[in-house]
């Protein structure tokens, strides 16, 4: 599955000028197409029928490994390792890639029981994908503090309530845990006096750090839901049974609605290569960007998704997937990389690459400037992990112009 999509879109976006030219050329393009980010979880493969191949042979040798154990090791008992013993975390993939920019202004933020110690009815899974425009800073600050924020303002939502049990209205939740961000990232911009740039806006003359911004889109998935909350044109979309399921919708300025709210604040919509507020932002609502307030604003579209049997998983992503790829076909290549790497571990049992708790004193994977930070990205599940490097590798093969970040997280019940 994975070798005939690329060779697909491989055919497709190659020039019928280009047609004759040598391997050697070819291989430089394709090198030159995936620059892959310092935060990304692996290199792209240079073939993708290798790349299949090389699966089937690890899976073949794996499966003899647990055909020779099987005599002797008796039923799947949990590990006895790292951090927190058994209790694992979910399993998730994560690609980030600059594909034809020069610059990487996305970055994710996986944060693993993120409400930890807040509530009692089981573990919440924090999930962000955040892309920049004008600059990087507040895509940064949006992976380092959003969690926090979000944390914070559950923590007073339940405050009051019983030992926590009360599940809080996770809309009021959300939108001030971005209010909140919204305020960070302005009085940041606002309190710039000129010293020592801290990123490419202060280059400028002006400065113009008040025309950065970010799109957020936030997961939190626990046991029996997921909360999306989205502001920009991020997009989360569930896969149920085969079929897609929207969790977002992506805020355009040229959306009914949305452009209605526009122009009541006294603002316009102008076509300058597409429709832009005020002829410069092509989303109406994002994290940041002071400058075009009030017709940008911040605030979050939540939706709540009750978990369901047939749930398969999770795709958190920039635009620059959405722009090129559909839900279904996103989907579709998701539940392909399920079937080649079999169905999920029962809880507790030991797999490759499952992911477990950070040590005691861990800050998470991701150093200062890592496009995703959270977890240790040597962590990842394989399948989720293939499926999210496989999205973004489509996306440029179907020439996306702008940096793809993907985050798959497996919502399949575990086989007991």
């Amino acid at each position: 599955m994975a070798a005939e999509i690329c060779r697909e879109e491989a055919a497709k976006s190659m020039p019928a000028a280009a047609a004759g030219a040598t391997a050697i050329a070819r291989r430089r393009r394709r090198v030159e197409g995936f620059r892959f980010a310092a935060g990304s979880l692996e290199p792209p493969q240079e073939d993708a029928d290798a790349g299949v191949a090389r699966c089937g042979k690890r899976q073949r040798v794996a499966g003899a490994r647990a055909g020779a154990g099987a005599a002797t090791a008796g039923p799947c008992r949990p590990s006895a390792g790292a951090g927190f013993g058994s209790r694992w975390w979910p399993r998730y993939g994560v690609t980030s890639v600059f594909g034809r920019r020069r610059e990487m202004e996305d970055a994710v933020s996986i944060r693993p029981d993120f409400l930890r110690g807040s509530t009692s009815s089981g573990k919440h899974h924090f999930f962000g994908v955040f892309d920049g425009h004008g600059c990087s800073h507040v895509a940064r600050m949006c992976q380092d503090r959003m969690h926090e924020l979000v944390v914070d303002a559950y923590k007073k939502a339940v405050s009051g309530k019983e030992a926590a049990a009360a599940a809080p209205a996770w809309k009021d939740v959300m939108e001030k845990g971005f209010a909140r961000m919204d305020d960070e990232a302005t009085i940041w911009a606002k309190s710039r006096t000129g010293g020592e740039p801290a990123c490419r806006c202060e280059l400028q003359t002006p400065a113009r750090c008040d025309h950065v911004g970010s799109t957020a889109v936030v997961a939190v998935v626990g046991p029996n839901r997921v909360v999306v909350a989205n502001s920009g044109d991020s997009r989360a979309v569930l896969c149920r049974a085969g079929v897609p399921v929207p969790l977002s919708v992506d805020h355009k300025p040229d959306r009914p609605d949305e452009l209605e709210r526009i122009k009541a604040a006294g603002g316009r919509v102008i076509y300058w290569d597409g429709a832009r507020v005020l002829g410069v932002l092509a989303m109406s609502r994002a994290i940041g960007d002071g400058y075009l307030k009030p017709y940008v604003t911040s605030e979050p579209e939540v939706t709540v998704t009750e978990r369901a049997d047939d749930d398969e998983c999770l795709i958190l992503a920039s635009d620059g997937l959405w722009d090129v790829v559909t839900n279904e076909m996103a989907c579709e290549v998701v539940r392909a990389c399920f079937r080649s790497n079999g169905p999920p571990s029962p809880p507790g049992c030991s797999r490759p690459k499952a992911v477990l708790p950070p040590p005691a004193g861990a800050s998470g994977g991701g150093g200062g400037d890592a496009v995703v930070k959270g977890v240790d990205k040597a962590e990842s599940d394989k399948a989720c992990a293939d499926a999210a490097l496989l999205l973004a590798k489509l996306a440029i093969a179907r020439r996306s112009a702008d940096n793809v970040s993907v985050v798959v997280v497996d919502l399949r019940r575990p086989v007991p």
